[in-house]
């Protein structure tokens, strides 16, 4: 399995930089970050900081999205960084909740992001597209560009297409039967469309907090370090909810129950341990959602998620224990896991 770490690109850069090479240092493959202009700086410039500063650590963002940036200024800025430090970004793509709902616009269709995976994957690799009628190539990539599409999904739309049309799926929990239930729902639509369902990389993204122990206040604390994640999903949820309706057979209630008691929600606390719109998470879905505890407890739980089918676990690292985090996955959870 794969790991991967997430962090918002909060100023100072520096400290972005910093984590991610402690990240790699300690077994990390992927560094992923936020992608909302309003709300934290610039990803791709910290990124190209990132690569120069690190050898191995594949980085991209979680999630952009079709409407922020014209769809040839990403795919060239992802090309560029491919060119300069050799096939080490992935495009991880969604609709824009926060970067576009904070500029004062509505998040990105299916159909917009379906036409936006096929161009920006086609110029990223050196390949013609067509921009609303006029077809384009950027006639500098080298042979053997490569660059790979993952999309975040919950809905059954979203997950329909992410494995008709995805390099990866990027889905946004940690728990066990959503995953189950999501992954084949993917894996399902990957061979109806004919494709090899092993070709969609399955990459689950969610909080880790590693607790010295199981002690009601350690777990208290975890808790509330990632109550945030509850919230965060409940956006997307919401929008499921008002699409599809509060009793859907489309969307399983262990996924929406929760939402009943959202009162709204502010960006100006969006991914932060602070949050104080998330109040009406409950533990359960933090426990669920997330992975905290012991660090026998995360064995336990990435090990099955790996049973199911999940190839990358990446870790929202945005709480009071950024560097114990990494360093606990490095000397005692990855080891282990991949054993």
């Amino acid at each position: 399995m794969d790991f991967g770490l997430v962090l918002q690109t909060d100023p100072p850069a520096s400290r972005v930089v910093s984590l991610m090479k402690r990240a790699e240092r300690n077994g990390f493959t992927y560094g992923w970050t936020f992608d909302s202009a309003v709300l934290w700086q610039e990803p791709f410039v910290i990124y190209s900081q990132i690569l120069a500063n690190t050898q191995r650590l594949k980085v991209g963002p979680m999630v952009t999205n079709p409407g922020t940036r014209t769809w040839e200024v990403t795919a060239s800025t992802f090309a560029t960084l491919n060119d300069m430090f050799g096939n080490r970004t992935v495009c991880g793509i969604g609709r824009g909740d926060s970067a576009m709902r904070v500029a004062g616009r509505k998040p990105n269709t299916l159909a917009r992001i379906s036409e936006a995976m096929k161009v920006i994957r086609a110029l990223g690799r050196g390949e013609e597209a067509d921009l609303g009628g006029t077809k384009i190539r950027f006639p500098w990539i080298r042979e053997g560009a490569e660059l790979p599409v993952w999309m975040a999904a919950y809905g059954p739309k979203a997950l329909k297409m992410a494995g008709e049309e995805a390099d990866g799926f990027i889905l946004q929990l940690a728990d066990l039967y959503l995953t189950e239930y999501m992954v084949k729902a993917v894996k399902d639509a990957a061979v109806a469309a004919g494709r090899d369902p092993s070709e969609v990389t399955v990459c689950v993204a969610a909080p880790a907090y590693v607790t010295e122990d199981d002690s009601p206040e350690a777990l208290a604390h975890a808790r509330e370090q990632c109550r945030w994640f509850g919230g965060m999903v409940g956006n997307h949820v919401a929008d499921l909810v008002a699409k599809y309706g509060e009793h859907s057979d489309r969307i399983p209630e262990e996924l929406t129950d929760y939402i009943k008691a959202r009162q709204g929600y502010d960006y100006a606390h969006h991914g932060r341990s602070d949050n104080p719109d998330t109040r009406f998470v409950p533990d359960e879905i933090v426990d669920r959602f997330c992975v905290i505890g012991p660090a026998g407890k995360h064995i336990e739980k990435l090990t099955a998620l790996r049973a199911l089918g999940v190839d990358q676990f990446a870790v929202y690292d945005m709480h009071d224990a950024q560097e114990a985090t990494i360093e606990a996955y490095g000397h005692r959870i990855i080891p282990a896991v991949n054993s």
